[in-house]
């Protein structure tokens, strides 16, 4: 009878440091795999808002869906310009005080632009790479296959409109294979260091921001 308490005990001490060894090394190792997952999917996010940023400066707005801006930066080129500053004679007001060029006329002062050429969005954006053809998917290997959510639009402020967009993912998808209680509190945090909320994002619906809800240094990993 001895030895078979002398054996439960050892299961239990056992059970027990087991418990406490993940206790501590379980939150360490998600927030391990949570921080590279994020590192990926935020590259993806910036990709995704320099290509939306360009199609505003180049067609007036955001693109809706991914197909349509994966054809915009098939096909469209940012224009190459130059900025001198000019002046010219202000004929109007001169002749109304009788003066010319001779007697000290006055003059306007002009920027003119010069385009001199152009250069493909995607050599410009990607340096050549074709990572934008991907950009739309979820980067995570280890989770089923997954998309961005995209949305675009136009929202009033102060009577007047801007277009807006917005590109997210829930951390549930991006760790699913992940602790569901330690996913659940991740989804729940407000934190300075921390990606705040349910979702990773850039954009958004309701107010004019083109930035990423991410803290400052996830931009610090350098895009390949």
């Amino acid at each position: 009878m001895k030895i078979v308490i002398q054996i439960v005990l050892w299961i239990l001490i056992i059970f027990l440091g087991y418990k406490l060894w993940n206790s501590i090394a379980g939150p360490i190792e998600f927030n391990k795999i949570k921080e590279a997952r994020y590192t990926k999917v935020i590259k993806n996010l910036k990709d995704i808002k320099a290509a939306q940023l360009a199609h505003q400066e180049i067609a007036g707005g955001f693109a809706g869906d991914f197909s349509s801006l994966i054809q915009f930066i098939d096909t469209a080129q940012f224009a190459i310009t130059a900025r001198r500053d000019t002046s010219y004679a202000d004929q109007v007001k001169n002749k109304a005080y009788g003066l010319d060029a001779m007697t000290g006329g006055y003059d306007i002062e002009a920027t003119i632009i010069d385009t001199l050429g152009f250069a493909p969005v995607k050599d410009s954006l990607y340096g050549g790479t074709d990572r934008y053809m991907t950009m739309m998917n979820v980067p995570i290997e280890e989770v089923e296959v997954a998309k961005f959510e995209l949305e675009a639009g136009k929202i009033e402020k102060n009577g007047a409109e801007y277009a807006v967009f917005e590109v997210k993912v829930a951390k549930a998808v991006i760790l699913a294979d992940q602790n569901s209680d330690m996913v659940n509190q991740e989804s729940q945090i407000i934190s300075v260091n921390g990606v705040n909320g349910a979702y990773i994002k850039v954009g958004s619906m309701d107010e004019v921001d083109t930035s990423g809800n991410w803290p400052k240094l996830y931009d610090s990993v350098k895009q390949k």
